[in-house]
Order: C-alpha cells, then sequence, then structure tokens
C-alpha cells in the first residue's frame, strides 16, 4: 500500500509513519508513506490512483483537511479517506467527503492497526510481479502483464500485453517456478504458455489471444484447455463481484480509542 499522510504536526507524521511500517511488517505487506505537512503540497503531488489511502489531519494550517478531501474527491473518488482530528464537530462534513474512518486524535496503535486491518480488507490484492534478465537488464514485470511465452531453443520470448517482447535465457519450467503456479497461466502446446486473460477464443484447434496472435493448442487437450480457461475467467468474475459487495463507499465512522 502507498499511503499519503497529511498533517501539519511533525510529530504525528512521524508517529504514523513508525506504526504503519510496524503494521506492514507485523502483517507480511509492503507498505510506503509519504508525509506532507499541508493540504496544498498533497494536491499538488495527488493524482487518480496515485495512493491506496490518505489519512488527513482536519485542523491544519492554511487549508484545512476537510477542504483538501473535497477537491481530493474531485480528482478520485475511490481513493480511501481516514480523517484524522482532535475534534468531532466536523463529523457531519467528513461524510461528505466518503470518510472510510474517522480518528480521534490522541490514538493509540492498536486503533491506527485496527484501520490499516480494515482497508487491507476492501483494497484489491497486490499485484504480483516476477524480475527475469533481457538484454543484460533485471527486467520487473507484473504477471498480469504478460499474454504469451514461448520456448525458443534455452530461451523464452516473453510477450506483454502492448506488444514489448523480452527475450530471456530461462526454462519454461522456471518461468511456472517463477509465477509460484499461478492459474492464469495455461501451458496449451508444447513450448507454448498463455495468459487465461488475453485468450478471445479457441478457434479450429487454435487458440487466439486479444492482439490477434494464434496458437496451436494440443488436440486431444483441447476441451481440457478451454474449460481451464473459462474456470479461471469466471473465478476472476466471482471474485470481482465479491471485491465491491465488500467495499462501502462510506465507511462507519467511530471515535478512536
Amino acid at each position: 500500500m502507498k499511503i499519503a499522510l497529511v498533517d501539519d504536526e511533525q510529530k504525528c507524521l512521524d508517529e504514523m509513519e513508525g506504526l504503519i511500517s510496524d503494521f506492514g511488517t507485523r502483517n507480511y505487506c509492503q507498505m510506503e508513506t509519504v508525509p506532507f505537512l499541508n493540504g496544498e503540497a498533497f494536491l499538488e503531488e495527488f493524482k487518480d490512483g496515485g495512493f491506496s489511502a490518505v489519512f488527513m489531519d482536519i485542523y491544519m494550517d492554511g487549508m484545512d483537511g476537510i477542504a483538501a478531501a473535497l477537491k481530493m474527491r474531485g480528482l478520485d473518488n475511490r481513493c480511501i479517506l481516514v480523517f484524522l482530528t482532535s475534534s468531532m464537530d466536523f463529523m457531519p462534513d467528513a461524510f461528505s467527503c466518503h470518510a472510510f474512518e474517522y480518528i480521534t486524535k490522541p490514538f493509540s496503535p492498536q486503533r491506527i492497526f485496527e484501520v490499516l486491518t480494515d482497508i487491507l480488507g476492501v483494497l484489491p490484492p497486490p499485484q504480483k510481479y516476477i524480475e527475469v534478465i533481457s538484454d543484460r537488464k533485471t527486467v520487473q514485470i507484473f504477471l498480469d502483464e504478460i499474454a504469451s511465452v514461448i520456448t525458443d531453443a534455452h530461451y523464452l520470448d516473453i510477450t506483454l500485453s502492448d506488444g514489448e517482447k523480452l527475450h530471456c535465457r530461462m526454462t519454461m519450467s522456471e518461468f511456472m517456478g517463477l509465477t509460484d503456479g499461478d492459474s492464469r497461466f495455461l501451458p496449451v502446446n508444447k513450448g507454448i504458455t498463455l495468459n487465461a486473460e488475453y485468450i478471445l477464443e479457441f478457434e479450429n484447434n487454435c487458440c487466439i489471444l486479444e492482439n490477434g496472435a494464434k496458437f496451436p493448442i494440443r488436440v486431444r487437450d483441447r476441451l481440457k484447455i478451454e474449460q481451464a480457461a473459462r474456470d479461471y475467467n469466471f473465478g476472476k468474475i466471482r471474485e470481482r463481484q465479491a471485491h465491491f459487495a465488500r467495499r462501502p463507499m462510506s465507511h462507519g465512522i467511530r471515535k478512536g480509542d
């Protein structure tokens, strides 16, 4: 998670950074925090999708937290917003900003951990990535960017969704090991593995990807391969529906410990 911390008290920013880092260590998840001492500086850096969550103080010099949050909502209506404040007076205004939580100061570590746990519960799972060596450079690629993987002697040709191709010295079994058995990658023929997310259709014992590329599939396993592709995409749809079903537009607001 990438979290913005907006507070005009450096002491509070330092405390929040420490607690979030501690939470990440305890829960085996990578947490990145970006501190801002005022709402104006935060808005200069903010962009749609740039942060998973924002912890915003309400009482600040210059632009207050409610005003900053409303401007933020004009750019991004999905980012999780948590208000920090020493008073409950602005509680009604927090609802208009679609606040996820409202934490009163001084807060306890337990309270922050509870809110972070709730945030993890509604965020989609983090994207998985692997590292490969192509043209003598180590390249990080997200698994959902990989459309196809084709064996070429002692190398693999990895084609990404944007058309970029990587030529890597590794075996197909080594690649599958890096994905940790990710079910989206389907071996459809000897030396050919395709990402089920990019399969458009099956036709005449061929698999056609969204980019128009065609690959022959094992005839004897055609029905099994087609079923595996359907099962993966059906499971993905159900997972997406479950995610949106449990993510509220505005979380219940509770008083801090």
